[in-house]
């Protein structure tokens, strides 16, 4: 009944704006990030266990369902708030639509210009549905001309031999795994938003017990979650991360999937490459972008997927055309 209620509120909203014109925006997956606003986020005891509303947060808040999102906004509304969003659509939750948006914090309206491109994530209550955790992905009018560029990720591209510190604290390269099909993921330990880093984590882990199931394909790929927060995530700290994803714990051997992190120093390059946004926050989160990748075994990109809408049986179906295509080749 609430779903119902849901929709229709949306639909009325949705109403107000007919006459607004899509602009059938597509992801520009060359553009640089800015991030607008600092994580907002609920620290959720014991994984996934509901919690008390905190002071402040309203019962139906509490209740929310959260999703990523991505568009291009039409109009800016200082006034009332909110900005008009020509969005993609969100799996399980609505179609590809223009509609309005009240953002969670205000203040960062000014930020904020028709034509940008930006990613955010929705918060659907029954009463409304806002925008939080804002990351401009491409300015209609660059304000400033920035420092560097993000790499813009499409199939065939190289991938540089980065290096990175694994979770037993010895340091591996990606041309190491030249003959095999890489999966890499991005995340960090502390991430505090299930359907975020823990998400990632969750599907490679099962894509990871599917190929253990299938030998033929087991030897010929490896798995690779790259953390973007170098010093707080250590090779103990990925140890103790990555085991317990694998459910093996003591016993994981970590010899098909690796938990790693590149540098302070080579970090910057490591995401610019991978087109992943990560700004550290005053309260020790991050606000950040997703990337997750199908490498080929000759060190190309396959498919990249730069949100959380994907399924392991997407990535699996990737591994198993790669794997028959080497095997013609």
């Amino acid at each position: 009944m609430a779903d119902f209620f849901h929709q229709g509120l949306r639909f009325g909203r949705i109403k107000e704006w007919e006459h607004t014109k899509s602009v059938n925006w597509a992801v520009a997956f060359s553009s640089r990030r800015l991030c607008v606003v600092a994580f907002t986020c609920f620290l959720l005891a014991g994984g996934c266990r509901r919690t008390a509303p905190e002071a402040g947060q309203s019962a139906s808040e509490a209740g929310a369902k959260h999703y990523p999102v991505r568009g291009k906004i039409v109009t800016v509304d200082p006034q009332h708030g909110e900005i008009v969003l020509d969005a993609a659509a969100i799996p399980g939750y609505m179609e590809a639509m223009t509609m309005p948006y009240k953002l969670k914090n205000p203040s960062i309206l000014g930020e904020l210009h028709p034509g940008d491109s930006i990613t955010a994530t929705l918060i659907a209550t029954e009463d409304s549905d806002l925008l939080d955790q804002i990351v401009i992905i491409a300015q209609a009018k660059p304000d400033y001309k920035p420092s560097f560029f993000y790499h813009p990720i499409q199939p065939g591209d190289k991938v540089p031999d980065f290096k990175l510190l694994n979770q037993n604290g010895k340091q591996i390269h990606l041309a190491q795994f030249h003959g095999k099909v890489l999966l890499v993921t991005f995340i960090y330990t502390r991430c505090p938003l299930a359907d975020y880093c823990p998400r990632m984590s969750r599907n490679f882990a099962e894509i990871d017990k599917a190929l253990a199931k299938a030998p033929e394909l087991y030897s010929k790929t490896h798995l690779l979650s790259v953390s973007f927060d170098p010093d707080y995530d250590t090779p103990k700290v990925l140890r103790s991360y990555g085991s317990a994803y694998t459910g093996n714990y003591t016993k994981e051997t970590f010899a098909h999937w690796d938990f790693a992190a590149p540098s302070r120093n080579d970090l910057p390059a490591v995401l610019r490459y991978f087109d992943v946004g990560a700004t550290p926050e005053k309260d020790r989160t991050i606000t950040h972008s997703l990337s997750t990748l199908v490498i080929g075994p000759d060190g190309r990109v396959f498919k990249w997927y730069p949100t959380n809408d994907w399924t392991p049986d997407q990535i699996l179906r990737d591994v198993k055309q790669l794997v028959a295509k080497q095997g013609k080749a």
